[in-house]
């Protein structure tokens, strides 16, 4: 009889990083006249210094959070 085979549960089965598909961001506009939502979203995505450069995984909660800061961030690739 063959081994039983581990069912995959829903956090497994959505685990970033499976999918492969990163996105590359860049800091580019300074967020000092922006909102506290706003300065709070560039946070959020990882960025510390301007002009930082940081990798996230494509996904639609990060496509949401660039939407609401596209003034400020540049999509490199």
């Amino acid at each position: 009889m063959a081994p039983r085979r581990a069912e995959k549960t829903k956090a497994e089965s959505k685990s970033p990083g499976k999918s492969g598909a990163t996105v590359r961001l860049r800091w580019a506009v300074s967020a000092i006249c922006a909102p506290k939502d706003q300065k709070a979203t560039i946070r959020g995505l990882g960025f510390r210094r301007l002009g930082e450069t940081v990798q996230r995984e494509d996904s639609p909660s990060i496509r949401g959070m660039l939407r609401k800061v596209q003034h400020l961030v540049k999509i490199e690739g």
